[in-house]
């Protein structure tokens, strides 16, 4: 079994996995617009967007599409977690992601990490980096 996380966007899907791409070193597998769906009754303004699109980075995919105005909701109640062996690998793409984002933490050592940090990107999608995770003694 895999999990892998589902994201959504108000038009702007294309541009937000570009952006995550050079960020994440992501490498684009396929993207398929609105207009490729068959017999579909799509507006016009509506075609050029994303329908589905899926991204390798590392072991891992990203997914994602734009959804169409009347179901697209705004990204809550999540964030999508990435974590990395050391805290500058985490550094590193917390700055990446960081342009045009709202910091909700700034990345910076916890008892947890070397590094920890959480932001809202440019498109609305919550992000939690982590690096360099270290064992937490439990307390009975």
């Amino acid at each position: 079994m895999t999990i892998s996380p589902y994201l959504n966007f108000d038009g702007t899907c294309e541009e937000a996995f570009t952006f995550y791409a050079q960020c994440l070193g992501g490498r684009i597998l396929g993207l398929y617009r609105h207009e490729d769906i068959p017999d579909a009754d799509i507006p016009a303004e509506w075609r050029q967007k994303v329908m589905h699109v899926s991204m390798q980075i590392g072991d891992d995919v990203l997914m994602g599409s734009d959804g169409m105005p009347q179901h697209y909701q705004k990204p809550q109640g999540f964030f999508v977690q990435m974590g990395f062996k050391t805290g500058a690998e985490a550094e590193r793409t917390f700055k990446a992601l960081s342009a045009g984002a709202t910091i909700i933490m700034p990345i910076a050592e916890t008892f947890w990490s070397d590094r920890f940090g959480m932001l809202i990107d440019r498109f609305g999608i919550p992000w939690m980096i982590n690096g360099g995770e270290r064992q937490v003694e439990k307390r009975a």
